[in-house]
């Protein structure tokens, strides 16, 4: 469990000059740093003003965790200078990976579920931390193609967790993606989960692609109203701070109000 409490927002530059000290604000931040630790001047002094109101944490995109690939130190070392001359002191990244012989796709790549996977990421992780000198945490990711599987999704996340004895970063909407795409019960699979390695939760948007019979994780509409019902069914069985991570097609900041609200009020009655 982390020290930060409450509901969140992920940052994005999209509505940094529409934040204003004495208006809305969420009980914490959340940070890209690939997005933030090269910006321009112009946005640092509104960036830092910002981030200087509210905990922050951080949630990587290009770690890699699971690549093949040697651990990039130059890399590691840029994250942490980046998050110690903020004061952050939780960074998280995914469960999967997104680079293949030092080249960088972005995308979150799925990685097989086998003893020998967890045993890599489990490594790699270690020394992931012996550079940041923080615990990391890592994100359940969605995928769309399964690779060789011996043994569940929920078994293949608790053995990474127990292993290397990082926590877990638990998105809702991508239990909630997976189970429709891959056809199992999302609240089983909780069930499953060893829900007492979360350090924070995700909540996110997705859509339906007819063409292809798949729900595909945008991070680009409003939460579903069916992704609030998990996250309710979650919160009954554990207690950990929330946010909504908002990638693709950002609205006003006064419409993520909104939704913020929507939801404190579930967190509250949770």
């Amino acid at each position: 469990m982390i020290d930060i409490k409450g509901c969140g927002l992920g940052l994005r530059r999209d509505f940094l000059y529409e934040v204003q000290r004495d208006g809305f604000l969420p009980d914490f931040w959340e940070v890209t740093p690939e997005n933030w630790m090269h910006m321009p001047h112009h946005h640092k002094e509104k960036f830092e003003e910002i981030v200087a109101l509210r905990p922050t944490l951080a949630h990587g995109l290009s770690l890699s965790i699971g690549s093949p690939d040697p651990i990039d130190k130059k890399f590691v070392k840029a994250i942490k200078d980046f998050l110690d001359r903020y004061g952050i002191k939780y960074y998280s990244e995914h469960l999967s990976f997104s680079a293949l012989s030092s080249n960088q796709t972005y995308e979150l790549l799925p990685l097989p579920m086998t003893p020998k996977m967890v045993n890599h990421v489990s490594d790699k992780i270690k020394r992931v931390e012996d550079i940041l000198q923080r615990n990391l945490i890592l994100e359940n990711a969605t995928y769309y193609h399964v690779l060789e599987a011996k043994m569940s999704e929920a078994e293949f996340i608790n053995r990474v967790m127990e292993q290397s004895k990082a926590q877990l970063l638990l998105d809702i909407n991508n239990v909630f993606v997976n189970s429709k795409n891959h056809h199992y019960d999302a609240k089983k699979f909780l069930d499953d989960l060893d829900l007492s390695k979360t350090a924070y939760i995700h909540m996110a948007g997705h859509y339906k692609d007819d063409d292809l019979d798949l729900i595909i994780d945008s991070h680009g509409m409003p939460v579903k109203e069916k992704v609030w019902k998990l996250l309710a069914h979650t919160l009954s069985k554990i207690d950990c701070p929330v946010m909504i991570e908002r990638d693709n097609n950002i609205p006003p900041y006064k419409t993520l109000e909104k939704e913020y609200h929507k939801l404190e009020k579930i967190v509250k009655k949770a």
